[in-house]
């Protein structure tokens, strides 16, 4: 791992992690209070953490691979790097970032899993993806396929497109959605997948050969 940070270098590569986009220094000032600049600046890019440039008079920031990867180090940490003015919050935000970082593990997460915002996929382009990963968990045609493993072989697609999809596809009766008859056999996995519709939570899909 890349040696300990200061305080205030420590808290532009975290933002710049939650933001998981390019900031430029007046964002980021309104976001911290202050502008990554100077000394500061020139030591994050020359370690290859922060990719850095002029957008006309401003500088623009953005986190580089090495820099997720200094994230995650740093939440395994537990505290602070030592200064000279030790802050209790600080030290809170730490035992949070631990939390959060044993989380991620338990899941096979990476922060960019967590922080890298959505991209809005075409409608077809997630419907093209459902019928895929229920090809590949169904048996047989118009098998009943659980929404919980549908949403894990899916991977990244956005919750919300996924679910408009599905509304879609019920709607045009190329798809069936019921609950589960037997819902003591539900796990809290099968629970969050499912989809409302009709004022009942339903569990299972089974779509109709193209």
């Amino acid at each position: 791992m890349t040696d300990r940070l200061g305080h205030k270098q420590t808290a532009a590569l975290f933002t710049l992690m939650v933001l998981a986009r390019e900031v430029e220094n007046p964002e980021l000032e309104s976001i911290v209070g202050f502008r990554l600049d100077g000394k500061e600046r020139r030591q994050l890019n020359d370690l290859n953490l922060v990719a850095s440039w002029k957008r006309g008079r401003l500088f623009a920031h953005e986190l580089t691979e090495r820099g997720w990867a200094w994230c995650e180090d740093e939440m395994r940490a537990g505290e602070p790097a030592p200064t000279s003015v030790r802050s209790t919050l600080a030290s809170a935000m730490y035992v949070v970032l631990g939390g959060l970082e044993e989380y991620l593990q338990r899941k096979n997460l990476r922060l960019a899993d967590v922080f890298a915002p959505e991209v809005k996929m075409a409608a077809e382009d997630v419907e093209s993806r459902i019928r895929a990963a229920y090809g590949k968990l169904a048996r047989a045609p118009r098998d009943w396929v659980g929404l919980a493993e549908l949403r894990a072989e899916l991977g990244n697609v956005p919750v919300a497109d996924v679910d408009a999809a599905l509304k879609e596809l019920s709607r045009s009766r190329q798809a069936h959605l019921v609950p589960e008859s037997n819902q003591k056999t539900l796990t809290a996995a099968d629970r969050e997948a499912a989809i409302r519709i009709g004022g009942e939570d339903n569990h299972l899909l089974s779509i109709e050969a193209s």
